[in-house]
């Protein structure tokens, strides 16, 4: 009698991890993403034979790879596995082996070496707790930072998100971002090259969706709402942040009304950050059902 699929995807992944090398890597994969440089330089071993160990870890479904660049990245997969045998596998890595500890501390210290500061934004408590107030009041699920910089609003609702995405055009400050939630030890979180208006995702794809100051910078914002607006699932909301700089913030909510009206959205009313000479405004859109739009 031959073995179900299942039975047989078991036997490979078992194989897979009993070799020392690839369970280290399966190991650090865990953490978040890593390039074949990195875990070349970790395992001190030559690329070509990592690349061959890194194989035999996808073939087995134990990780992911995808493309940022030049660079090719693997990491487990967020997505919750088929069946348990994934997740129950990795589940059995030790905490407590020196050499798995040893091998994270080495990437932490290649990501920080390597980092290029992304840009500097100066965030109060006062935002970061007016957006805590706004999005942790129901579940935020699956979540998507559009224009995520150095990770800054990842690093901070990370935690409370099943799985969370952030999409940057700059190298750097994907590459920042990266090492930044990795430190902070955040493996539920992803970083990926993506354009804000025609994103790498599926529709329906997360339940909370970021905008970070990115409209304001926009030749096409409607544009960027619908596309938002396209990878939300039903009962989803985008968050929109926008910095007030000179501006007159009625100026710029008139403006956000504006382009979500012409995106088939409802703008709740801007929340000022602070209250008195505003820095920041805080607005939730979400899509209109089919029958209120015009």
């Amino acid at each position: 009698m031959i073995m179900n699929s299942q039975t047989q995807m078991l036997i490979q992944q078992l194989k897979a991890l009993a070799d020392g090398t690839r369970l280290r890597l399966a190991a650090l994969c865990c953490h978040g993403e890593c390039s074949v440089s990195e875990l070349t330089e970790i395992m001190g071993q030559s690329q070509p034979g990592i690349s061959q160990h890194l194989k035999k870890l996808y073939d087995a479904g134990l990780i992911e790879r995808f493309r940022d660049g030049h660079r090719v990245y693997y990491r487990v997969p967020l997505r919750a596995a088929s069946g348990m045998g994934r997740k129950q596998l990795l589940g059995l890595l030790p905490d407590d082996e020196p050499l798995l500890t040893l091998d994270t501390q080495r990437l932490a210290e290649i990501r920080i070496r390597n980092a290029k500061p992304g840009p500097v934004v100066s965030v109060d408590r006062e935002i970061h707790r007016a957006i805590l107030d706004l999005v942790l009041a129901k579940p935020i699920g699956d979540l998507l930072d559009i224009g995520c910089g150095s990770g800054r609003l990842l690093k901070l609702l990370g935690k409370s998100a099943r799985r969370a995405v952030g999409v940057d055009i700059d190298a750097n400050a994907r590459q920042a971002a990266r090492s930044a939630l990795m430190i902070a030890g955040l493996p539920n979180c992803t970083i990926r090259h993506g354009d804000m208006y025609h994103l790498p995702f599926a529709s329906a794809d997360f339940d909370t969706v970021i905008l970070d100051d990115v409209l304001f910078a926009a030749e096409e914002p409607e544009r960027i709402l619908r596309e938002a607006g396209r990878v939300l699932r039903q009962g989803g909301r985008i968050l929109v942040l926008t910095a007030v700089d000179a501006r007159q913030p009625a100026i710029l909510e008139k403006l956000l009304a504006g382009w979500s009206a012409k995106s088939s959205m409802r703008l709740s009313p801007a929340r000022r950050v602070p209250a008195k000479s505003p820095l920041w405004l805080l607005s939730v859109a979400s899509p209109l059902a089919v029958g209120e739009r015009k």
